[in-house]
């Protein structure tokens, strides 16, 4: 495995080096310039917020601050974001800032597109979308099927974080015409907002695209694999797959990130659905779920308003053994997790670093890879 790998290391050494020198100027520009969100990886911790008064920036986009919130009880004791939340919730239209109304050629002709990325992206994530842009997500013909790609975005909540990363997602465009860009903070609690402008934008721009992949900026996806995969489908039939959870509700935990009180909602249970990380589904469930955002309010956890939105629409989330919201787990403590045999067979993992996808996308792709085993069960 590690000739496997110095085989590509002239390859891998070109790419790296420019992604170095940008991770370390990101990672200085977060540390001495950013108070806005952090989007914590770990789910164990609690959500950093910055306090900048949102209804300034809702103000911008004439939506009005719900100001019966505040007569819920117990509503001055819960931390400012879901304060936040629950006064700007019914708010679902925002300005567009960066937009592709050409990404599908046009509405009649988006039915040539078999499957669309939809990434999930924080605005500063430069590298990530970079990266993603040279490996699983290139735009192309495969196995006879055009894949096409895109990034959703909103603003930085830091107004000098903002006034950057809106500078180099603009450049981006210029070049790529692969990013669309809201006017809303893009924070933890906005990203079910996000999810629902992209289906409305879909909706106008790209209503015959067949199938589409919905996934966070930090997952590796085989590609090629998951085209395989939906090949043996129909777009017009019911189709969502992922890591399914079930059985769950609500986290109560002042101190989670996913800390939802009884404010937002009563429910002490979850309906059905699949880890935010990344899944399947077809163009009939994405308007289905899209049909029914129309009347469902905002809930905070976007994997859970999708589930909400499914369950409203009468339809139900199925598992798929190769998409790992949780990562992979090795079968033994002498097993590298990362070995590329282990992605061979599957269709989507979640938490890469970047520098990760490009060595693994190389390893996968190598002729001279040998495998005496499927991806792990």
């Amino acid at each position: 495995m590690k000739k496997l790998f110095r085989k590509q290391e002239a390859v891998i050494l070109i790419i790296m080096g420019t992604l170095a020198i940008l991770i370390v100027v990101n990672d200085k520009n977060n540390n001495s310039m950013t108070s806005g969100t952090q989007q914590d990886p770990d789910k164990n911790l609690p959500l950093k917020q910055t306090h900048r008064p949102l209804h300034m920036w809702w103000k911008r986009n004439s939506c009005s601050l719900n100001a019966m919130n505040n007569n819920l009880p117990g509503f001055s004791d819960l931390p400012d974001h879901i304060k936040d939340f629950l006064r700007y919730r019914h708010c679902k239209h925002f300005q567009i800032l960066q937009d592709i109304p050409n990404k599908c050629v046009s509405p009649e002709q988006s039915k040539e597109i078999f499957l669309l990325l939809v990434i999930k992206s924080s605005p500063e994530n430069y590298e990530r979308r970079e990266v993603i842009r040279k490996t699983w997500g290139q735009e192309r013909t495969y196995e006879g099927v055009q894949v096409h790609r895109l990034f959703i975005s909103g603003v930085n909540s830091n107004r000098m974080s903002a006034k950057k990363s809106n500078q180099i997602i603009q450049l981006e465009n210029q070049q790529y015409q692969d990013i669309l860009q809201w006017d809303f903070h893009d924070t933890f609690f906005n990203l079910s907002l996000k999810q629902v402008l992209f289906f409305k934008w879909k909706e106008k721009n790209c209503p015959g695209v067949k199938f589409l992949l919905n996934g966070d900026d930090d997952v590796f996806v085989n590609t090629e694999n998951v085209v395989h995969y939906l090949k043996g489908f129909r777009s017009d039939r019911h189709l969502f797959v992922g890591t399914l959870i079930m059985n769950v509700g609500p986290i109560r935990a002042k101190w989670s990130k996913y800390y939802v009180p009884e404010q937002v909602t009563t429910l002490n249970s979850y309906p059905p659905y699949c880890g935010g990380g990344g899944f399947l589904m077809s163009d009939f469930t994405a308007k289905a779920i899209y049909n029914a955002s129309l009347n469902l309010m905002l809930f905070p956890i976007d994997d859970v308003y999708i589930g909400m939105c499914l369950q409203k629409a009468g339809l139900f989330p199925s598992s798929h053994m190769g998409i790992r919201t949780a990562g992979v787990h090795a079968p033994s403590e002498n097993t590298d997790t990362f070995d590329p045999c282990f992605y061979q067979e599957l269709l989507l993992v979640h938490r890469f670093a970047p520098y990760e996808m490009v060595l693994m996308w190389q390893a996968i792709h190598d002729a001279t890879l040998k495998c005496g085993a499927s991806a792990p069960k």
